[in-house]
């Protein structure tokens, strides 16, 4: 039977706490929503991606064995951190493919689907990237509320929460925030 929020909020607060087995009681409970996690970010991808989901989630586990000072707040937070660590891992293969094939290779996302706004030329992983880079120096919060729905797939309650804001203000923000982002990536 799968753990529930507060059950997991509890192993984050072990593991905040020192807890060297945490993240090894963690991981069972978390493993299917990371999975699923990492299914949506590849479904975004174009043609020739050869990262598989299962290989994302172990990296991010990886990434995740090294970390010792992480203050979890709750699940939302986890999740929202494990997203960012998806999202900066497969921008790192693009720009992997990119460099090697100057250019031709790069991984493709279908942001605009996820956004369902009208379907025009797939931008690539680096061009979202880069929007989301060039969005957070305009307004982080903003960028954080797109990373956390459309990379993390949190529920808009739970990025309330998790950024510390009214839900109205989410929904406000992330109106906004796709605008931006849709202006962003066609002016490219």
């Amino acid at each position: 039977m799968p753990a529930t929020r507060s059950e997991i909020t509890r192993i984050l607060d072990e593991w905040s706490a020192g807890d060297p087995d945490a993240l090894a009681k963690l991981m069972p409970e978390v493993v299917d929503d990371l999975h699923r996690m990492a299914e949506r970010y590849l479904n975004r991808e174009g043609p020739g991606q050869t990262l598989q989901p299962t290989a994302l989630v172990n990296e991010v586990y990886l990434r995740l064995v090294g970390r010792r000072t992480v203050r979890w707040q709750n699940r939302a937070h986890f999740f929202a951190f494990t997203a960012e660590l998806m999202r900066r891992i497969l921008v790192d293969v693009a720009r992997r493919k990119h460099a090697e094939k100057r250019g031709g290779g790069a991984v493709k996302v279908a942001l605009d689907a996820a956004l369902n706004l009208p379907r025009e030329d797939d931008p690539d992983l680096i061009a979202v990237d880069d929007a989301l880079v060039a969005l957070a120096k305009v307004d982080p919060r903003q960028a954080r509320i797109i990373e956390l729905r459309f990379f993390a797939g949190l529920e808009l309650t739970e990025i309330a929460e998790v950024v510390d804001v009214s839900l109205a203000t989410v929904k406000r923000e992330l109106r906004t925030a796709k605008l931006w982002l849709v202006g962003e990536l066609t002016r490219e």
